[in-house]
């Protein structure tokens, strides 16, 4: 491979991951189209380099979350049951629901999303929650650091409708072959009412642990091409660092906007799709 097109994997790679690293959604969904469409690279090759450049960047902004104090590790814990149970099921229904109704139906999800996102573009008070909420209980509650109001405390609320949710982002992913990073954070956002940045750095933590399950399948069929994937991890991994660092410092309306936009984009993608008009493939 020449130097030339080494250059521009990484570039490419470090401008996906710095997105999807402020926004807390894995970059797969910026990498596969431009290395399909722009990089004539095969899909499955584009695909299996991108799952381990999310692990990497999960990884990398990891660090940085943790010492910012964003990342809620137990409750992506707890989520993550949920998560993964919903992907497995949706493996045995694929095949059964007609493809064109779950399009359909995730498109209206994003779009019922960005709505509830929008309409909350300032971050509210936090509510304490009761004491015998399953957030008290599970001791899901916390706090981060902000450079305008100091330490803000916040409280994780309606734990069963969240994982509701979840399970509900996992099958949807399973059906469509596609990530649930991206219903994730306006899960988290609406119905456990966490502070945009808490989201977006819990959802980067889990998007890590899900792709994991996913490298192995793509490596054992022989999909994962050093000569690609090395410099899309090494563009990822610089690129997280960076979106890390954005992500701690940008105002939460401005990420909250940011998100919203995304989401209509894809909802609008998926609504064409769904119709038969096949734009690009894409992969959270």
């Amino acid at each position: 491979m020449e130097f030339s097109q080494v250059f521009w994997l990484i570039a490419v790679s470090f401008g996906a991951s710095a997105l999807g690293g402020i926004l807390g959604m894995a970059s797969g969904i910026f990498i596969v189209p431009i290395l399909t469409i722009f990089g004539k690279i095969d899909m499955h090759t584009a695909i299996g380099a991108s799952v381990v450049s999310v692990i990497a960047c999960s990884c990398a902004g990891a660090s940085s979350y943790l010492r910012a104090k964003l990342t809620n590790f137990r409750l992506a814990m707890v989520l993550e049951i949920s998560t993964t149970l919903g992907a497995l099921t949706g493996v045995f229904l694929i095949g059964i629901i007609p493809v064109q109704y779950l399009y359909i139906l995730f498109s209206v999800i994003l779009f019922v999303s960005a709505q509830q996102m929008f309409l909350k573009r300032k971050e509210s008070l936090p509510v304490e929650a009761k004491s015998d909420s399953w957030g008290s209980k599970l001791k899901l509650h916390g706090q981060y650091p902000d450079h305008k109001n100091g330490e803000v405390k916040y409280f994780v609320h309606n734990v069963p409708l969240g994982m509701s949710l979840m399970y509900l982002a996992g099958l949807i992913s399973a059906l469509l072959g596609i990530g649930s990073g991206v219903l994730k954070i306006p899960a988290m956002d609406s119905a456990l009412k966490l502070p945009i940045k808490v989201s977006s750095a819990t959802s980067n933590f889990m998007i890590g642990v899900t792709a994991a399950a996913s490298a192995g399948a793509y490596f054992i069929r022989g999909e994962i091409s050093s000569a690609v994937t090395g410099p899309v991890v090494l563009g990822s991994v610089l690129g997280a660092l960076l979106g890390a660092k954005v992500l701690i410092s940008i105002p939460s309306e401005k990420i909250r906007i940011f998100f919203v936009i995304i989401l209509v984009i894809l909802g609008i993608q998926m609504l064409i799709h769904s119709f038969g008009i096949n734009l690009m493939e894409i992969k959270l």
